[in-house]
């Protein structure tokens, strides 16, 4: 069970820096605003209050590290989700690593941006409230499409 957590820690910040590599190519060739992980660490430092859903993170009271805590907590998010897939798929997969499953995985793991961290951050279910949410939800498929591709090549580079 160890072996299967290790590996999966290393699955998931090898997905999670492969969906980073991602947006910094993006940033480079497509002048595309780079990420900004501040609002998201300080929407982690308002968890310990309670307080999941804001009309809008820029309006909550900020954190002098919210940008670390945002890295940290996108690194570890990302980790978590390496980790579970492993579990999930186990050691038979780990052996003969295929796409599909890592793709499958890194899909469904949008819910969790669209239902819950941008609703939090207050630009609504799915970014409903953003300019062109139909834009930044497509950017978000392809970004854990990325990170779909990142699970398998790191678990193929570590079987």
């Amino acid at each position: 069970m160890i072996e299967l957590i290790w590996r999966g820690m290393i699955i998931g910040t090898g997905a999670t820096l492969a969906m980073d590599l991602w947006a910094i190519m993006l940033s480079t060739v497509f002048a595309q605003p780079k990420a900004n992980w501040a609002p998201v660490g300080r929407w982690f430092y308002h968890l310990k209050n309670g307080k999941v859903f804001h009309d809008s993170i820029a309006e909550a009271s900020p954190y002098r590290h919210e940008l670390a805590l945002g890295w940290f907590s996108h690194y570890a998010v990302g980790i978590l989700y390496g980790v579970l897939l492993v579990l999930i798929m186990g050691p038979d997969w780990l052996a003969q690593p295929t796409f599909l499953p890592a793709w499958i995985w890194a899909i469904v793991t949008v819910a969790a941006g669209w239902f819950l961290l941008q609703p939090g951050l207050g630009i609504g279910w799915a970014a409903s409230k953003t300019p062109n949410p139909n834009k930044v939800r497509a950017m978000n498929l392809v970004a854990h499409t990325v990170f779909g591709l990142g699970l398998w090549l790191t678990a193929l580079l570590i079987r």
